[in-house]
């Protein structure tokens, strides 16, 4: 019985699959995302040419994002500008980047990011965090404690950060850079090095 409820459902998406081909899922949505990126682009501070944005899942403070042409961000994408009275923060992203699924870009500060970035899935870029970690500030809820910065984050041209590597405040990665996977860089990264680690380390360094 159960071999035979089977192969009716196998049977029926094989069916389904001539009426309803993969192609056309595809076209509806490469249609879908163009619209949404028409629908969005007017409330950035610079949207470049070529743009496709994917259906976000968080998108906050655009007025202080701009981004280059020919960029791409899949979706599940989080891109968010937090202001305090203290510093105008801004998200700056480069040419020819593609920003991967699920990837996330905070900043209460400043973030620069060159040409043709590639990211992995689930990738943290982040200039600040809820609060200090001082016994006082410990002692308020995470979620109510003020966002803070330990400095601007700047990621080179054609640099490449593999699957959820966390970029963290305070770090410049230098052009041609490469993150390996899971990697939580802490500290400034040379141009044409690979890093790895936590926190991410030099494996091999351009000489």
């Amino acid at each position: 019985m159960r071999d035979f409820v089977y192969k009716i459902f196998v049977n029926l998406g094989m069916i389904l699959s001539f009426l309803y081909p993969q192609t056309l899922t595809r076209v509806w949505h490469s249609f879908r995302d163009k619209v949404y990126t028409g629908f969005i682009k007017r409330r950035f501070a610079k949207f470049g040419k070529s743009i496709v944005m994917w259906h976000p899942y968080q998108l906050r403070g655009l007025e202080y994002i701009e981004v280059g042409d020919d960029t791409i961000f899949e979706k599940d994408l989080q891109l968010t500008v937090t202001v305090s009275s203290s510093q105008k923060p801004c998200i700056t992203i480069g040419n020819h980047c593609l920003i991967r699924r699920g990837t996330h870009i905070t900043a209460c500060n400043h973030i620069t990011i060159g040409d043709h970035l590639l990211t992995g899935t689930n990738v943290l870029i982040t200039d600040n965090s809820h609060g200090s970690t001082d016994d006082a500030s410990l002692l308020i809820p995470p979620g109510e404690r003020e966002v803070v910065s330990k400095g601007p984050v700047t990621i080179g041209n054609r640099v490449w950060l593999g699957n959820n590597v966390c970029v963290l405040p305070g770090v410049t990665i230098g052009d041609g850079a490469v993150v390996g996977a899971n990697s939580v860089v802490t500290c400034d990264v040379p141009a044409y090095a690979v890093v790895a680690g936590i926190p991410a380390k030099i494996l091999r360094k351009a000489e």
